[in-house]
């Protein structure tokens, strides 16, 4: 049972007429009086809920509501529906524990996917979910690409699972390094989109100016350049999954752009004025910390709620210490093959002794230092004494000894300064001196302009 509850009789018939014809019992009341009196009788499993019930459209009306549903059914989903003006609104509603927010006009199909998700993700969140095993989420899901048997790594993995044949909007957060990308592949994976595309999008390393282009596509002579028709990656991700890499990098004039797209699933192509839908599912990833720049205003409290409804966090690897010796031997057992070296294998002493390490670049910088250490010992059999020099290696650029005495240099000073040496060393290749330093190409532009170095 969803109940709407709206003072318009248009809006109440409209939507009743829709979520009928796709299956659904459905219940109407015209103001929160007569939604409280409902209640009282029956629980339903949804609400539909306008927020403006008086001509004053301060929301005050609708919130109280929100309050009192949530205080006397918790578990059950809302969805608020709004004008676009009123986001604001929406936003102390998703505060407030709202699933969802709708706007108005709606589009059809954008809000039933928006009642499916919500109902599908609450009967999810009531079934309950058994201990979390690695053996039972691998007969479950796709999960393959992922090594890893630690408790923290398989709740993330178990929620990825559960929510992936839904079209919930998720945010994958964690440390450089700790495999986003390898869990948005495997939502989308274990989702009903599977046969469609997965269009990976590094938002930090798009420039402003080229935003548009670059996400909505252009048609030639759109602008100074444009000499080709362009397809955008919202179009080459219709029927799939986008995977939005490094959001928090995001600068606010394309977080606006990127809001409306993700709200109404359209946009104009440049150089024409005919809006375009697109069907996508959205996943999202960053290393920073959203809350924090959302309190800080960096990043828009619409759009963090618009890309959250289910947020995953993945623990570092100094986290899941265990998951070291897996992850050593899956990456030996592949470059076996690549390298066509069939009697590589690895001591169990340097197995203890890599799982000690603190591996600040997280998986990533663990498979790095094993295909270094392939490449360059000559032994089948690889021991501490040859790990030990990658690792010395890859730690050596952050060692102490270089570091300025105190008070000799600010931090603004040396942060300028290894991004020259970064230049240098990689003859300004902007991808390269980005990844050496663990900045994104967003960040590192940034900082080129912060300092008024020119490349």
């Amino acid at each position: 049972m969803i109940l709407i509850i709206d003072d318009d009789s248009a809006v109440r018939s409209s939507l009743s007429l829709l979520l009928k014809q796709s299956g659904f019992e459905v219940a109407t009341a015209e103001d929160p009086d007569t939604a409280s009196q409902f209640m009282s009788r029956q629980t339903p499993d949804l609400f539909v809920l306008d927020m403006n019930f008086s001509v004053s459209t301060s929301g005050d009306e609708g919130l109280a509501l929100l309050r009192d549903i949530k205080a006397t059914c918790p578990e059950r989903p809302v969805i608020l529906i709004t004008a676009w003006g009123s986001i604001p609104l929406a936003v102390e509603g998703m505060r407030l524990g709202a699933a969802d927010f709708i706007t108005k006009p709606w589009n059809n199909d954008r809000f039933l996917q928006s009642i499916k998700t919500a109902l599908s993700l609450s009967q999810h969140g009531a079934a309950g979910a058994a201990a979390v095993d690695r053996d039972r989420l691998d007969s479950l899901y796709a999960i393959d690409n992922i090594i890893g048997s630690d408790s923290k790594l398989l709740a993330v993995l178990e929620t990825a699972g559960r929510v992936a044949s839904t079209e919930a909007p998720v945010l994958i957060v964690g440390e450089s390094g700790t495999g986003k990308e390898l869990v948005a592949e495997a939502i989308h994976a274990n989702s009903g989109r599977a046969a469609g595309p997965f269009v990976k999008v590094n938002l930090g390393g798009i420039p402003p100016s080229l935003f548009e282009s670059e996400m909505f596509g252009h048609k030639k002579g759109a602008f100074t350049n444009a000499v080709h028709d362009r397809v955008g990656r919202f179009d080459t991700a219709d029927g799939g999954t986008i995977f939005l890499d490094e959001i928090g990098d995001l600068d606010s004039s394309s977080q606006v752009k990127l809001l409306r797209v993700l709200q109404d699933r359209s946009f104009e192509v440049l150089g024409t004025s005919k809006t375009h839908t697109v069907d996508f599912r959205a996943v999202s990833a960053t290393n920073r910390n959203l809350d924090e720049l959302v309190g800080t205003g960096q990043f828009r409290e619409d759009l963090f709620y618009r890309i959250n409804l289910i947020t995953l966090k993945l623990p570092p690897l100094r986290e899941r210490r265990d998951d070291i010796p897996l992850l050593v031997n899956h990456f030996i057992r592949n470059l076996k093959t690549i390298y066509r070296r069939e009697n590589l294998s690895i001591a169990d002493r340097a197995l203890v002794w890599l799982a000690e390490l603190p591996w600040p670049g997280n998986v990533r910088e663990l498979k790095n230092v094993v295909e270094r250490t392939v490449l360059v010992s000559k032994r089948d059999l690889l021991d501490v004494e040859d790990f030990q020099i990658q690792a010395q290696s890859a730690a050596s650029s952050i060692g102490t000894a270089s570091l300025p005495a105190v008070g000799t240099a600010t931090l603004d000073e040396m942060e300028e300064s290894m991004i020259r040496k970064a230049l240098e060393f990689h003859g300004s290749n902007i991808t390269k001196v980005a990844r050496s330093l663990g900045l994104s190409r967003g960040a590192l532009y940034r900082r080129l302009e912060k300092y008024g170095i020119t490349v």
